[in-house]
């Protein structure tokens, strides 16, 4: 694809569920802002700063078209990562208005750490709810009675999707609960699970999306009235007075600044918006050889005796070990063919160290940059070990 024509041959990356490669308008795109029109965004009145928060303003509106979410119900923030989002929210939830919070066992640390950490600070219960290999989840085994329910929709270490995340929602609100979901992994190659459906807040990566490192909160604004100010700061006031201070949250059109304080990485989100309108604009095609060169692969090492897979069917991520060979020393050796893979329990230590009992694993999650000569180099390479 020309868009990733900085690449080198022979250069295999397959490293997308940690940050995916950026295509070449979106770093054009991040150029331009620190070249053309660095600024201030929501500061200032000069040419610079108007352009810069047309560009912005572009990228909310982006987001929300990308997940098929209404601006009259949603808005968004950006932050510096989903871990933070999660964390923001949680941190400001009011524990007096919930019972419990529930996550499940196969989240990243980011849900599964924050839930600990809410747990430590308000003292209600914590539960962990199992999750299928197809990564539903059995709703009836479950009381959502006001529960805060943080969980992901789709692996970081497999891509297993929460398949029934439609009915866990309607389970949740009709219980009188909330739903946070991390979209980390979901946003680049699984989003048609996530679009239109109305949870409570749903945190992403920008950088697992074609896009510069950022975090986005794209919060229903009835979420507001259940949370209390814990995080404060300059560019979220509209005046201040010696011992009080008028939030421009309070007004629909700057509700983004609830969870904004300080100065934002403009030229970041502008990238943002540009990888939102080339994802929108890609062919079917593009889509068809990330399907074709994930498939492959899949097939071809599942095929040997020797390979172990926590996967149970292909995806753009899979995970797995090699029978007698340990994944670190495997991934280094990749590493000297310049194949770029990650090696260990990806952030997920409960459910792949303690739950399933694996070794330390092999990811290798591809993305669209890839390509069939680089499937081509994987499968020669491992040839040599697990044949």
């Amino acid at each position: 694809m020309e868009e990733f024509d900085y690449l080198d041959e022979g250069e295999v990356y397959l490293d997308s569920a940690c940050q995916s490669l950026r295509p070449r308008c979106v770093i054009d795109a991040v150029n331009k802002y620190y070249t053309e029109h660095n600024s201030c965004g929501e500061r200032v009145k000069y040419k610079w700063g108007v352009e810069t928060d047309e560009k912005v303003e572009e990228a909310r509106n982006l987001v929300l078209k990308y997940l098929d979410l209404k601006p009259k119900k949603y808005t968004v923030s950006f932050t510096l990562n989903t871990t933070y989002g999660i964390n923001l929210i949680l941190s400001q939830i009011r524990a007096d208005a919930f019972s419990k919070i529930m996550t499940s066992e196969i989240e990243h640390n980011s849900p599964f750490l924050s839930s600990i950490a809410f747990h430590e600070r308000t003292g209600l219960p914590r539960e962990v709810m199992k999750r299928n290999e197809d990564g539903s989840i059995n709703v009836f085994d479950y009381d959502f009675t006001d529960a805060v329910v943080v969980i992901n929709c789709a692996s970081n270490f497999d891509g297993r999707k929460l398949l029934n995340i439609k009915e866990v929602v309607k389970a949740v609100h009709k219980a009188g609960g909330i739903i946070i979901i991390d979209a980390a992994q979901a946003m680049a190659h699984s989003v048609d699970i996530l679009r239109g459906v109305e949870v409570d807040a749903i945190c992403f990566s920008a950088h697992k999306l074609y896009a510069p490192s950022l975090g986005v909160i794209v919060w229903r604004d009835e979420l507001d009235a259940k949370l209390v100010r814990g995080f404060v700061g300059g560019g979220m006031v509209d005046d201040v007075d010696k011992d009080s201070y008028v939030f421009s949250s309070e007004n629909k059109e700057h509700r983004y600044t609830r969870f904004e304080s300080g100065l934002q990485a403009w030229g970041e989100i502008i990238g943002l918006g540009v990888a939102l309108k080339w994802l929108m604009k890609l062919p079917k095609s593009a889509w068809r050889n990330l399907e074709n060169n994930y498939t492959e692969l899949y097939e071809y090492l599942n095929s040997s005796a020797k390979v172990h897979f926590v996967n149970h069917e292909a995806n753009p991520t899979m995970s797995f070990y090699v029978e007698s060979l340990d994944s670190h020393l495997l991934g280094s050796a990749l590493s000297r063919e310049n194949v770029m893979a990650r090696t260990g329990y990806f952030c997920v230590h409960y459910y792949l160290d303690h739950v399933l009992k694996q070794p330390p694993l092999v990811r290798f999650s591809l993305g669209l940059h890839n390509r069939p000569e680089d499937i081509d180099k994987v499968k020669k390479v491992m040839e040599k070990i697990i044949h």
